[in-house]
């Protein structure tokens, strides 16, 4: 059974989120405060988490980062959950690792199908990281050796289009920003511009021909590598 912690100080909606999460078969733990999200992070094991963004205290941003930055925690999905619905509000919660964005008022049934195909993608997904090999479907990426094949057939990339996919592949499931990629692939030359990233990934794209799908567009953002679901 997948554990979720509910990160929420409204409690008629923690209640709401917990019922509902319950009812769909999960073990659901609730607190209020991002401090008390980090003492239960500390106590169990919690496969995802829904975060609210207007906290005490701390807000949700400010806990998404401290999630993210610790090696034990990092790699726990993250929905945000607030009342917020700017695009410049989602921009920021992509940029500290949140995995989905969910706008109040929200339908309890939405959120159970997006905690389902978080989890889903988190638990079943077909990529296997291991320390040197990368694998989804037919496509393996052998870092130590630099070698890419999709089933039985080598493919070819350059420095830069290795490197682009393996950054892509390790951070699966999670949009990466162009500016990050710049940041992870380029180190942020200064001749390189966020379009070197679009022709880059377009390349990359057609290399892998049908495997090229697993590099999802987000508009206006970036690039996130994840299997269809």
């Amino acid at each position: 059974m997948s554990r979720i912690l509910i990160v929420e100080d409204d409690k008629n909606i923690s209640k709401l989120i917990k019922y509902s999460l319950e009812k769909a078969g999960y073990d659901v733990t609730a607190v209020i405060t991002g401090e008390q999200a980090f003492e239960t992070l500390d106590r169990e094991a919690i496969d995802l988490i829904i975060l609210d963004v207007m906290l005490p205290k701390m807000d949700g941003f400010d806990v998404c980062k401290k999630i993210r930055s610790d090696s034990a925690w990092k790699g726990i999905p993250v929905i945000m959950l607030t009342a917020k619905g700017e695009e410049v509000d989602r921009i920021i919660g992509f940029e500290l690792g949140a995995d989905d964005y969910i706008v109040k008022p929200f339908s309890p049934r939405e959120l159970v199908l997006r905690v389902k195909a978080i989890l889903k993608r988190f638990q079943h997904k077909k990529i296997e990281s291991s320390k040197d090999i990368l694998t989804i479907e037919d496509l393996t990426v052998d870092i130590p050796r630099h070698k890419v094949t999709i089933g039985k057939k080598e493919i070819f990339l350059t420095a830069m289009e290795f490197k682009l996919l393996v950054i892509l592949m390790q951070k699966s499931g999670r949009v990466q920003s162009r500016e990050q990629l710049l940041d992870d692939v380029w180190d942020i030359q200064a001749d390189i511009t966020t379009r070197t990233v679009d022709t880059h990934v377009k390349r990359l794209r057609q290399k892998l021909g049908p495997c090229g799908k697993y590099i999802h567009t987000i508009r206006g953002y970036g690039y996130k590598f994840e299997e269809d679901e």
